[in-house]
């Protein structure tokens, strides 16, 4: 991606007080816009740049196929059980466009790339500054002047959080609680909200923990596995633990760098039966008590759709 190219801004005083008045939390730099600020109340810089953006939107498909982590269709295995989850919210941590199955991991454009920290020891993802987003929301625009112009058959999309909804039975009674899922190589948590109730934690969280919340009690755990569908597994593989998901456009997407209007990416992601357990007696129903346990929450695929 080309760098940002920030405007020297005349009476950069005025323009700092403003912004803090805005609650921008930047203090080392002297060009705020002082109209706006990011969610995380980090202020937002003015460009040279204006024009049309490439802007994504995430989508939660429970009908779309189900693949393994090599992009084949999966079934679900003798002894297990599976459903489909009603999603919530989601974040994505790294978004890449690829030229072609040859293309490795990070030797493409990279497109966005979220917020990491040491604050928990090993490098993380920062949970606190990471943008989660629900269907069919926009989770962020990119100006296409910053894509490299090419011809990209491939999206990569390393997926961190998933919020949603499962059902259970507990003591005869069928329930519905909700589910907050770190998938992400690592994640540095200080607190994170599943419903109603807040967990803190303070510390890196490796792929596959979760807090469950239901009845107003919490629960957490961690998942023995998480399927990262990759078609490209034998040309192009992705470190173990990464969840980064990748899925080819059904017509490959060319910038050319002469755009005049916004495309939209969506990028749609199979929930169908990502919610995975060993069925203690073999019913089809999620059932902790009686001895299910959870083996695997990863998303079960990626398609790219240009619209």
């Amino acid at each position: 991606m080309k760098k940002t190219i920030i405007l020297t801004l005349i009476g950069s005083t005025f323009f700092l007080s403003a912004c803090k008045k805005k609650g921008c939390t930047d203090s080392t730099a002297t060009n705020y816009d002082s109209e706006a600020k990011k969610d995380d109340n980090s202020c937002i810089y003015p460009t040279t740049e204006s024009g049309p953006n490439l802007v994504i939107k995430l989508r939660f498909d429970s009908t779309q196929t189900r693949l393994d982590n090599f992009g084949q269709p999966a079934t679900i295995p003798n002894g297990n059980s599976a459903q489909s989850p009603v999603f919530h919210g989601m974040s994505a941590h790294y978004i890449e466009l690829a030229p072609n199955q040859y293309t490795q991991l990070g030797d493409g454009d990279i497109i966005y790339k979220g917020a990491e920290t040491t604050a928990g020891g090993s490098n993380a993802v920062d949970f606190s500054k990471a943008i989660t987003k629900g269907n069919n929301e926009i989770f962020t625009s990119v100006p296409l002047s910053e894509i490299t112009p090419n011809t990209y058959e491939w999206l990569r999309v390393s997926l961190t959080y998933q919020n949603y909804d499962i059902k259970y039975r507990y003591n005869s009674m069928d329930l519905t609680g909700r589910l907050a899922s770190f998938v992400g190589f690592n994640t540095y948590i200080t607190s994170y909200t599943i419903d109603d109730q807040t967990v803190a934690v303070n510390n890196n969280k490796l792929q596959g923990y979760w807090g469950f919340e239901s009845v107003g009690q919490v629960l957490e755990g961690q998942s023995p596995s998480t399927t990262v569908p990759n078609p490209l597994s034998a040309t192009s593989p992705v470190p173990a633990g990464s969840c980064v998901v990748t899925g080819d456009f059904n017509t490959p997407f060319t910038i050319t760098g002469n755009e005049t209007e916004d495309i939209e990416l969506v990028i749609s992601l199979s929930t169908n039966n990502s919610f995975e357990w060993s069925d203690a007696n073999s019913n089809g129903i999620y059932e902790p008590a009686a001895g299910d346990t959870v083996v695997d929450m990863g998303l079960r695929g990626l398609e790219p759709i240009i619209q």
